[in-house]
């Protein structure tokens, strides 16, 4: 299990950037809002798929939409189905839970029929970097600590930085002496 603390907005079918998706997810499927409702993230940092639980009122979401204006941000997007209930939501910074990881590879064939728009040639170029280096067993990106602060995202780790565990596997206090 994994908790993060991440800034949310809210939004909804009629906002006049969505009306020509209408009820849609990016999946093709009817934006929910229930025991778990639809969330619109960044692909790169939360993959298609990718279930939470918001641990201030214990809802559930799953990501199943993109956003142009999430693209780079570590900001998960709530679907309301009301203009009144989007703006009680508001903006808030909260505490949740991945309940589930997504799939990169499904996040990276879905984003790539769809590379004309640039927020989603951001993702593609990210997700790319994340399928190669898992294939090579490596990390290749973080995500930032902290979601207050704007612009901060994925950061590249050093090639000099290994996992935590790699330091440990086969060595004991005797063998350092040595």
């Amino acid at each position: 299990t994994q908790f993060q603390r991440v800034r949310t907005t809210a939004y909804t079918h009629t906002e006049s950037d969505h009306r020509c998706h209408g009820c849609q997810t990016a999946l093709g499927t009817t934006l929910r809002c229930g025991a778990v409702s639809s969330a619109a993230a960044d692909w790169s940092r939360w993959p298609m798929g990718t279930v939470f639980r918001i641990l201030e009122n214990g809802q559930m979401c799953e990501v199943d939409d993109i956003g142009w204006a999430l693209s780079g941000r570590n900001t998960l997007d709530i679907y309301k189905p009301t203009r009144a209930e989007m703006n009680q939501w508001g903006a808030r910074t909260v505490n949740i839970e991945i309940v589930r990881w997504g799939s990169d590879e499904e996040s990276l064939a879905i984003l790539r029929t769809r590379m004309k728009h640039r927020h989603v040639h951001r993702m593609v170029k990210d997700l790319e970097k994340r399928v190669a280096a898992n294939k090579r067993n490596q990390p290749a990106i973080t995500i930032a600590a902290s979601a207050e602060v704007p612009g901060r995202g994925l950061e590249p780790l050093s090639p000099s930085r290994k996992p935590f565990a790699d330091f440990f596997i086969g060595k004991t206090d005797a063998d350092e002496r040595r």
